[in-house]
């Protein structure tokens, strides 16, 4: 499934790929340019072949109680922030508030902290 135009290569799409983690599925939102492969499951690195090396996981801020929907991706690709609802769990008490993210070549998606 394509979700949009890749940010950072000319003729790439940033495509959802079904991925295993330690057990659990997850989502990796990658370009269509980048190949990765993983020995064991965990490490995934791209192969020779790969032009683009973007990607990021359907969890990237699930320390924020977040997990990015396909809606949240192809918004946050055609505009590169998303203000989203994030959780902190700080001295045992929940606490949501609302920041923007924005997509980085680096890490894949970043909070903005202002």
């Amino acid at each position: 499934m394509t979700l949009g135009k890749c940010p950072y290569c000319s003729d790439g799409f940033i495509e959802a790929r079904d991925k295993e983690v330690r057990g659990k599925k997850v989502k990796l939102y990658a370009c269509s340019n980048a190949s990765w492969r993983s020995e064991d499951g965990e490490m995934f690195e791209l192969t020779k072949d790969s032009t683009c090396h973007f990607k990021f996981w359907q969890n990237s801020l699930a320390k924020y109680g977040k997990w990015l929907s396909y809606k949240e991706v192809r918004e946050l690709l055609e505009k590169e922030t998303l203000e989203v609802e994030l959780l902190s769990k700080k001295y045992g008490t929940k606490i949501h508030y609302n920041k923007y993210i924005t997509l980085s070549e680096e890490y894949g998606v970043s909070v903005i902290w202002d």
